[in-house]
C-alpha cells in the first residue's frame, strides 16, 4: 500500500465512524462534540509533536506526528476535504518559492 492509499483507507474508516455509537469509537466522539473539539485536539497534537522536536525525542516526534494526522485527518473529514485535495494542492506548490506562495494567497 502507498502512502496516499494508506490515507485513502484511514479516511474511510473515520468517514465510516461519522455518526457512530460514541460509547465504541473515539472518532464517533470527537466528531459528536464538533469542529471547536477537533480543532482544538490538532492543536493539541501539533504542540506534543513541537515539544517532542524540542527534546530531541526523534522516536516521540514520529509518534506525536501520527497522532497529529490522524486528527487532522478526523478535521479534513468534518470540513468535507479529501486527502487528495491537500495532496493536490501541496503538488501545485511543488517548485514554487515559499515566498513568491504566500504572497500569492489572499489576506
Amino acid at each position: 500500500m502507498n502512502n496516499a492509499e494508506i490515507l485513502d483507507s484511514l479516511a474511510q474508516v473515520i468517514a465510516a465512524r461519522k455518526g457512530g455509537d460514541t460509547s465504541r469509537s473515539y472518532v464517533a466522539k470527537l466528531f459528536a462534540k464538533g469542529t471547536k473539539k477537533i480543532a482544538q485536539k490538532v492543536g493539541e497534537e501539533g504542540v506534543e509533536t513541537a515539544l517532542a522536536a524540542v527534546a530531541g525525542d526523534r522516536d516521540e516526534v514520529i509518534s506525536e506526528s501520527a497522532d497529529l494526522l490522524f486528527h487532522l485527518m478526523v478535521l479534513w473529514s468534518q470540513m468535507d476535504v479529501a486527502p487528495e485535495e491537500v495532496l493536490q494542492e501541496l503538488a501545485r506548490r511543488e517548485g514554487v518559492s515559499g515566498i513568491d506562495e504566500k504572497n500569492s494567497r489572499k489576506d
